[in-house]
C-alpha cells in the first residue's frame, strides 16, 4: 500500500498502529529539511527537484513514488494520496477494500470539451489518436501489476511529455489529467474503474476542488461522502453533460470512496471527533 499522507494524528486515529506489517508509506519531499516526525515516515522521504501543478513534473512525482515501492516485494497496491486527504474509513475496511479488489481505481472519461480533448495535440499521433484521449482524475489506486506496467512505459509517458504541457498549439494540457487514464483505456480498459477512491468536489466549477474549512465538517458532510455509490464526470463543453455510472467492487455496487479531500489542517480536530475508527 502506497499512500502520502495527511497528519501523524491523523494518522494514528486512523488505527494504524498495530497494522504496521500491511502498510508502508512513501513522501514525496522537497530538498529541503524534513517536515515529518512520525516514526512511520522516518526514511520514507523521496526529494527531487521542484513539482510544478500542471506540469508532467506532477507525473514524474507519482513515477518516482511508485519505483522507490516496487523495490518492496510486499507492496502490493499502490496508493496516491496528497496531505490534504483524510481516510473516511478505518484501517481494515479500506485494506480490505483494495487488497481484495479486481481492478485498479484509476479514473477516466471522455470530455469532448475543451479542458478534455481540447487539449489533445496531434503530434501525439500514431500512438495516441484523439478517440482515446481521456481525462481523470490524478489520485489512483492501483494493483502491482498496473504499477509495474507504468514503470515500463516510455512510448506513451514521452508523448505527454513533449506534447501535453502549457502553451503548445496555444493549449494548456495537464499532463497528470491524462496520461494515467488515456495510458489504460489503451493498454488495459478492462482493468481499470474508472472512477477514484478519493473524493473530491467539482461543484463550484472552478480550476481547484472545493476546500473545506473547520466549519463545513460535519457529521452530515463525512456520512453523505462515504455514501457516495455512483460516480459522476462533467463534461466541459456546452452541454455541460453528466456522465453517471454506478461504482462497482468485483461487479458489486458499493459506496465509491475511502479518501477525501481537500481538508484545510485546521480541520483535524473536528475530523478527530466525528470519525469514530
Amino acid at each position: 500500500m502506497l499512500c502520502t499522507v495527511y497528519l501523524h494524528k491523523m494518522l494514528a486515529h486512523f488505527s494504524w498502529q498495530g497494522h504496521e506489517g500491511k502498510f508502508s508509506v512513501y513522501i514525496h519531499a522537497s530538498k529541503g529539511k524534513p517536515v515529518h516526525v512520525s516514526r512511520y515516515f522516518l526514511n520514507r522521504e523521496i526529494r527531487s527537484d521542484e513539482v510544478v501543478w500542471g506540469r508532467i513534473s506532477m507525473v514524474d512525482a507519482e513515477r518516482r513514488l511508485l519505483a522507490h515501492a516496487l523495490k518492496d516485494p510486499d507492496n502490493q497496491h499502490f496508493v496516491l494520496l496528497s496531505d490534504s486527504c483524510v481516510p473516511l474509513h478505518n484501517f481494515d475496511y479500506v485494506y480490505n477494500y483494495l487488497m481484495h479488489a479486481n481492478m485498479s481505481f484509476v479514473d477516466g472519461f471522455v470530455d469532448p470539451g475543451p479542458h478534455g480533448n481540447g487539449r489533445y495535440s496531434e503530434h501525439m499521433l500514431p500512438v495516441i489518436e484523439e478517440k482515446d484521449f481521456r481525462k481523470g482524475a490524478q489520485w489512483f489506486s492501483m494493483r502491482r501489476q498496473h504499477a509495474l506496467i507504468v514503470m515500463a512505459d516510455n512510448i506513451y509517458y514521452s508523448r505527454f511529455r513533449d506534447y501535453c504541457k502549457h502553451g503548445l498549439d496555444g493549449k494548456n494540457c495537464i499532463a497528470d489529467e491524462h496520461y494515467l487514464p488515456t495510458f489504460f483505456h489503451m493498454i488495459d480498459p478492462g482493468g481499470i474503474a474508472n472512477w477514484s477512491v478519493t473524493h473530491v468536489d467539482w461543484s463550484e466549477r472552478k480550476w481547484h476542488p472545493k476546500s473545506y474549512r473547520a466549519q463545513d465538517v460535519t457529521e452530515e458532510l463525512l456520512k453523505n461522502i462515504s455514501s457516495i455509490d455512483m460516480t459522476v464526470h462533467v463534461t466541459s463543453d456546452e452541454k455541460n453533460q453528466e456522465l453517471v455510472q454506478p461504482c462497482l467492487w468485483n461487479g458489486i455496487r458499493r459506496p465509491c470512496h475511502l479518501f477525501a479531500r481537500k481538508f484545510y489542517p485546521e480541520t483535524l480536530d473536528k475530523l478527530m471527533m466525528l470519525l469514530y475508527f
